[in-house]
């Protein structure tokens, strides 16, 4: 089973979070960047459903030229090779034209001799929240799409020659973990959970060094971003209270541990 993965390079965004000049996006020019724990378990799946399919896995991102490093980081874990879409300011990009920016390569490499049984995408975008553009690749591609999946299986009659086949996906619902079975060729936004990403080798760093990234130029954008506006949350706000120095403060300490149920009188 041929794979193909769509990954995000995003903001690492443990540190301090500040708004670009815009107010429309996040600072990120000294802030890291990786991609989002939904995304890292789906290059995992993808890794184990091609090992048990004989098959391949292919990394695809919308982003700007350093987005290879994302690529390259996927391929040292056990991906085979990547595809950078270079848009130079992806913020400008809306869901609907990142799904269909995606589609087109799609069906280009198709053309070329390389279709993918299956594609998987983060359940959402971990830096603005979309859960747009697995339903929307899924409606331009024309394929059935599955959303919320932690696992799958492929089974006897998954991913024949020409594509066709079925895979089985399990994902928690409301009252408990629901199972499907998909026909394929399909889309599956994958959530984080249901597996535990792996960590590169020595020898997959090496490989990564080395991996083929095919190149393509994003078009400008067609719909656009919908989004006009970020907001940062409140800053919360704390009070401290000085019980006293020394030995001074020693009648408030117990006090206190005593309010909070540390210590009984």
């Amino acid at each position: 089973m041929d794979i193909l993965v769509c990954i995000k390079r995003i903001p690492d965004i443990s540190g301090q979070v500040t708004l670009d000049a815009s107010g429309t996006d996040i600072d990120d020019s000294s802030l890291g960047h990786t991609t989002s724990a939904h995304e890292e378990c789906a290059v995992e799946l993808a890794i184990q459903t091609a090992a048990a399919t004989d098959g391949t896995v292919t990394v695809l991102t919308v982003g700007p030229a350093e987005a290879v490093e994302q690529l390259r980081a996927a391929v040292a874990v056990g991906a085979n090779d990547g595809i950078l879409i270079e848009a130079e300011d992806p913020g400008a990009f809306g869901p609907e034209d990142i799904a269909q920016i995606i589609g087109d390569v799609i069906r280009d490499r198709a053309e070329q001799g390389q279709s993918f049984d299956l594609v998987l995408l983060g359940n959402d975008a971990a830096d603005t929240g979309d859960f747009q553009v697995g339903i929307r690749l899924a409606y331009d591609l024309e394929y059935p799409v599955l959303t919320g999946i932690q696992t799958l299986a492929s089974g006897g009659d998954s991913a024949g020659s020409d594509g066709s086949g079925t895979i089985e996906a399990r994902g928690i619902g409301p009252t408990g973990t629901e199972v499907f079975a998909l026909e394929l060729p399909a889309v599956i936004a994958v959530q984080e959970g249901g597996v535990d990403p792996r960590y590169p080798s020595i020898t997959g760093r090496m490989k990564a060094k080395k991996a083929r990234i095919a190149e393509y130029e994003a078009p400008e954008p067609g719909t656009g971003n919908p989004r006009i506006g970020l907001e940062l949350p409140p800053e919360k706000t704390s009070e401290v209270t000085i019980l006293g120095e020394g030995p001074d403060a020693a009648g408030a300490l117990v006090d206190v541990l005593e309010e909070i149920g540390v210590i009984r009188s």
